[in-house]
């Protein structure tokens, strides 16, 4: 019986700290990039089943770039816990209020919003770049 007591505990959930240039964003934050990127694959495959469809110029498909980039985007920061946004700002979210609100606060150290900057730095990079990918391939279709 106590054993089966155990099994049924809740387990405690540990809320992610801010770290310069390694998390600064929370779970609430991680799902809502992750929905962005769901929702940016989805408006690719479309526009590019419609292109298709259209029978549209090659060149056309070079609008895939700015919701593949989007996609990578939405992914990498959940992947990552990093919102590129807010280490820009030089800003973290960790977490919501009652009300359902961000709760963003200011990073105060300089060396930490420097490590955050080159961060969002590298995370605009990759998106563009697996943008430009998707976009090369679409172009090969």
């Amino acid at each position: 019986m106590a054993a089966r007591h155990l099994a049924m505990a809740p387990i405690p959930v540990r809320q992610p700290a801010y770290a310069a240039g390694r998390c600064n964003i929370g779970p609430a934050e991680i799902a809502r990039r992750r929905r962005f990127g769901h929702a940016s694959v989805i408006t690719t495959v479309i526009l590019l089943a419609v292109l298709l469809l259209a029978d549209a110029p090659a060149w056309t498909r070079l609008l895939l770039f700015l919701p593949a980039a989007g996609a990578a985007a939405g992914y990498l920061q959940a992947a990552l816990r990093f919102c590129a946004d807010y280490g820009w700002r030089g800003v973290f979210n960790l977490d919501r209020d009652a009300a359902g609100h961000g709760n963003t606060q200011r990073v105060a150290d300089a060396d930490a919003r420097r490590a955050d900057r080159r961060k969002a730095m590298l995370i605009g990079a990759g998106s563009a770049a697996l943008g430009t990918l998707v976009t090369l391939l679409a172009l090969l279709v």
